[in-house]
């Protein structure tokens, strides 16, 4: 029986987060094993290393968006599941908003100020 869980999300864009995963401190690997419970893996187009025996997985789906994948019993075992997915999603739309400003004709050698509330 699978312990992962797969979840829906806005993430589209495996670079920004990839490098929000990065910005958090968080290791990545690109084509890997999500690892969890008692040895179970499934492959991955993106997977954030977590400390201990549980990672976070994202696939691509055919509508270009990625699915979270995980064993959230065990990466709740270590970590607040909720804040650190929470981090991560905030992370990456902040990064992707400016990407997406800086990507804009006559925007980018402009300051952009983004206030986070």
């Amino acid at each position: 029986m699978s312990h992962f869980s797969t979840l829906r999300t806005k993430i589209t864009d495996a670079e920004i987060l990839k490098a929000s995963l990065r910005d958090l401190g968080i290791s990545v690997k690109s084509e890997a094993d999500v690892r969890g419970y008692n040895g179970q893996r499934v492959r991955a187009d993106l997977v954030a290393v977590l400390e201990g025996e549980y990672d976070l997985g994202w696939s691509r789906n055919g509508d270009g968006s990625f699915d979270l994948i995980a064993d959230l019993w065990g990466v709740a075992k270590k970590h607040n599941q909720t804040e650190l997915i929470n981090s991560i999603n905030q992370k990456y739309a902040v990064n992707k908003t400016l990407a997406e400003v800086k990507n804009r004709t006559g925007l980018k050698d402009a300051n952009v100020k983004l206030v986070l509330q």
